[in-house]
């Protein structure tokens, strides 16, 4: 489904697109919520320039609705949880075909007095950075790889059991595997044909290894196209898991034995006439690029080297806009073992460096792109892709130089390599402090914003007894 072909241009078009429904479900994103509105209410606002009223309450709480621990700009008590502005991206416009075929719209958040993009809405942040490449006349491509476990549960059958011990789909270590897809087919081959339907398409879907692991890769499009497809895609996951009887988790590290469940991000980006901006010339493809900082980047151009050097330099200073909550970073804790590097490095074609430059020779000049492979599939991709980008332009634009040697140089002394935070609590203090890269690239109304929900998170994490410690305490202390 192409949705640039259907999406309204004008009243009359959204009208006559409309014409045999009676409600529209309209979603914010982050962790999804919407609603449905009757479709007069909905025409109503989908051509002011005001869009219509939201409650801001929805980033005055966290993702089971309980308050934050102190008060945040945006939404709080003094405020009374006002609403703000939502207006509607008609170009989103899809039909939610398990739903009744719903039509379907997201929105994106604005200040009601200044009538300006909200500073941490999630949209509007990506918006910022895609907005940032334009100004030089480029485009920002992205591609999102979701691993994901499925249990053979209900949301009931989860509370039942206390969350404990839940029922993999599937048993066993079987990646790439022709015949556990054969199991649960009607479910692994849904998940492909239903987001299809719903305008969001997959590159690739296959198991992953681990009990009932998939994997699904998004089809690189435009980076404000991909978070929108990778926030919907959780959406349609869940949606069909639910007549199923199955639940797709995308918790980072549901097992502490086994390999976590990542959100890899690809990222490059494209020049006015079409040309990957990463990319060598035709005449260095032989033996690389003269200057380059080393063998490995040799087959990247110099704006992509400094874009690679923007992202290693800011990387310490915005781990939690990679990795939002606290089982983040034990998917983290096995480091490149378990396939999830914790470390400011990087290297070609390598899955053990935080950042894998993916050139020539393996791929030609136009599949030029990194692979950040520190986010998990916990991710909240608006935030991730704007992360990436904005650090990657800001070394473009500083000209940063790199200056750590890539991870085939290290093999046998990485006594240089700079770890990331391994918990979300030093990670969020890092990002907070004054003259972090996080507050430079955001801006400090962002940070304090998003910030307060992750010391929110570490509170009640530090508050909470967890089975390992009465297990371990209970008896013998």
């Amino acid at each position: 489904m192409s949705l640039a072909l259907s999406s309204p241009q004008t009243l009359q078009h959204l009208r006559d697109l409309l014409k045999d429904d009676i409600k529209v479900k309209v979603a914010v994103d982050g962790v999804l919520r919407g609603k449905y509105m009757s479709k007069e209410k909905f025409l109503s606002a989908a051509f002011d320039t005001n869009g219509f009223g939201f409650c801001s309450v929805i980033f005055g709480w966290d993702m089971h609705d309980q308050l934050y621990s102190r008060e945040l700009s945006v939404s709080n008590k003094k405020n009374g949880y006002r609403d703000i502005l939502a207006r509607v991206d008609l170009s989103t416009y899809r039909r939610i075909p398990w739903e009744y075929n719903v039509p379907f719209f997201l929105v994106s958040f604005h200040d009601p007095d200044t009538k300006e993009p909200l500073s941490v809405c999630p949209r509007g942040t990506l918006a910022k950075a895609v907005a940032a490449a334009k100004k030089n006349g480029w485009e920002c491509i992205a591609g999102v790889e979701y691993e994901y476990f499925q249990f053979k549960e209900t949301p009931q059958s989860l509370v039942e059991k206390n969350f404990m011990t839940p029922m993999p789909l599937t048993p066993g270590m079987h990646g790439y595997s022709l015949l556990r897809t054969q199991l649960n087919q009607q479910y692994f081959n849904d998940l492909f044909d239903e987001s299809a339907k719903f305008g969001v398409s997959i590159e690739g879907h296959h198991t992953e290894t681990g009990p009932g692991v998939y994997e699904t890769a998004l089809a690189y499009t435009s980076a404000s196209t991909m978070a929108d497809n990778a926030i919907l895609f959780k959406f349609i996951a869940k949606s069909i898991g639910m007549k199923h009887g199955i639940i797709p988790s995308f918790m980072a590290k549901p097992w502490g034995n086994l390999p976590g469940c990542s959100g890899h991000v690809h990222v490059s980006l494209r020049t006015a006439s079409g040309k990957n901006l990463f990319a060598v010339s035709d005449s260095e493809l032989k033996t690389g690029r003269k200057g380059a900082a080393n063998d490995e980047t040799k087959f990247l151009s110099l704006e992509g080297e400094h874009f690679l050097a923007g992202i290693l330099d800011g990387l310490t200073d915005v781990v939690p806009l990679l990795v939002p909550t606290i089982n983040g970073y034990k998917r983290l804790v096995g480091g490149e073992a378990f396939w999830a590097p914790n470390a400011v490095t990087y290297g070609y074609d390598s899955r053990a460096a935080s950042v894998r430059i993916i050139s020539p020779p393996s791929v030609p000049p136009s599949g030029t792109r990194f692979e950040v492979r520190i986010t998990g599939a916990d991710m909240n991709p608006y935030y991730a892709l704007s992360t990436i980008f904005l650090l990657g332009l800001r070394g473009i634009a500083k000209k940063l130089p790199l200056t750590t040697r890539p991870m085939s140089e290290l093999a046998n002394d990485k006594s240089s390599v700079v770890h990331l935070s391994n918990s979300l609590e030093s990670a969020t203090v890092n990002m907070m402090k004054a003259g972090s890269v996080a507050r430079e690239i955001f801006g400090d109304e962002f940070v304090e914003h998003y910030g307060g929900t992750r010391e929110h998170e570490v509170k009640l994490w530090n508050q909470a007894v967890t089975n390992w410690e009465v297990e371990r305490y209970l008896e013998l202390t």
